[in-house]
This record gives C-alpha cells, structure tokens and sequence, in this order.
C-alpha cells in the first residue's frame, strides 16, 4: 500500500507541475499563506502550542522525578552493599542475611529492572 500511494501521488504531482506550471503553484501558495494568517487558525495554532507546552512540562516534571527517585535508590542500595538493612540492624542481600558485625558477601553485579 505504501508504494502504491507514493507512485500516485508522485503521478499527481508531476501532472500539477506539468499542466498547471507555476502559475498553479503561486495561486496555491497564496491560498496556503492566506488560510495560515487567519485570525481564526492562529488562534487554533496558539492553543494546541499552549496545550504541547504545558504537556511536555508536567512530562518533564515527572520524569525529573522518577529518575531523582531512581538515582538515590540506587546509591542507597550501593551504600549498603546492593542489600537493605533490616529492623533489627542486620543486612539482607538475596537469601543471605548477616548479623551486625559480620562482612556481607560480596556483591554481584546488579541486573537493570525489566520496566
């Protein structure tokens, strides 16, 4: 199909550049340029650019905080050996878990979350 409109279109075109010549082209451009300018459409444009920048904030706000939420994750886990400490002062890491005092295992190299 995508073919197909492409080979048709580029037929179209090539008949609006033959037939037509660059008067066509003017007149078109000048009706483009006229409906562009409408005080109605740039209206129209204004919201919807409105819309896009008040989306993309509130995107990147979250995202801001997503990857700072992630971030100290991250160095906390790296802080305690890639384990979490639990209440009563140990460390756990997987199935292992020591008591204050002792020295974890070493820790393996983390696999990124599947998102």
């Amino acid at each position: 199909m995508g073919k197909f409109s492409f080979v048709v279109g580029a037929g179209i075109g090539y008949l609006f550049g033959t037939r037509a010549g660059r008067g066509q082209y003017e007149r078109l451009k000048k009706a483009g340029s006229s409906v562009w300018t409408n005080p109605r459409v740039q209206q129209g444009v204004h919201k919807v650019e409105n819309k896009v920048g008040d989306v993309a904030r509130e995107r990147t706000a979250a995202m801001t905080d997503k990857v700072a939420a992630t971030v100290k994750d991250k160095i906390r886990g790296t802080r305690a050996g890639n384990g979490v400490h639990d209440s009563s002062g140990g460390y756990t890491s997987g199935s292992y878990t020591a008591t204050p005092g002792t020295t974890p295992p070493r820790p393996t190299e983390p696999t990124p979350p599947i998102s």
